[in-house]
């Protein structure tokens, strides 16, 4: 996703679940690069360190999310370098990667924040969804025959599947307060070729 975009990426590899070891990691991070990212390890397991840790060395800014995938979203700063602290199921990184960090470095390259392009589009699928939170789900729209958007879910939608992230191409997106949709309903949602 970062290649994709015009930065100069700094790979410090694979930092071991070890607070020590990851303190030193972002301490060295924050003083090479203007942006750090970390995928994993931001949720409140006994090898999720990324809180307490960035409490020690930065700030926190806010940690946690009403949205799925991606709930244990952190962001903050060290030093002068703003911290992205990603959760670590493959589809929730994409997600929350394409709503914030993606959003946050065009508009501190000095692109100017603008919101990605949402559509409206019939649903072809049933969604069940809880009220509480924002839903981010895997689709694939198209065009019918008479020229209007349908849209249905890509498949199993765990944020460790990621054969449903590979097959869509756009997030059906479910507001806080939206319980699910039935056959038919409307719905908006955001192609991907809009954010990348």
């Amino acid at each position: 996703m970062l290649k994709r975009m015009d930065v100069d990426i700094l790979d410090l590899g694979i930092v071991p679940d070890d607070p020590q070891a990851l303190k030193q990691a972002l301490q060295n991070a924050a003083q090479n690069a203007d942006i750090i990212i970390t995928s994993g390890g931001v949720s409140v397991g006994d090898a999720d360190h990324i809180k307490p840790v960035l409490q020690e060395t930065g700030k926190a800014h806010f940690w946690k999310i009403a949205m799925k995938p991606g709930r244990p979203l952190t962001f903050g700063q060290i030093g002068q370098a703003h911290f992205f602290g990603l959760p670590g199921n493959p589809v929730a990184v994409m997600v929350t990667f394409y709503q914030f960090v993606q959003p946050a470095i065009q508009t501190l390259a000095g692109e100017g924040s603008s919101s990605p392009l949402t559509l409206r589009a019939k649903c072809m699928t049933p969604l069940r969804k809880k009220p509480g939170r924002y839903e981010f789900l895997r689709g694939i729209y198209r065009q019918d025959d008479a020229g209007d958007f349908v849209v249905e879910k890509a498949g199993l939608q765990g944020s460790g599947i990621l054969t449903s992230m590979s097959r869509a191409n756009c997030f059906i997106l479910l507001p806080e307060e939206n319980d699910g949709l039935e056959l038919g309903e409307r719905v908006t949602i955001q192609p991907f070729t809009g954010l990348i």
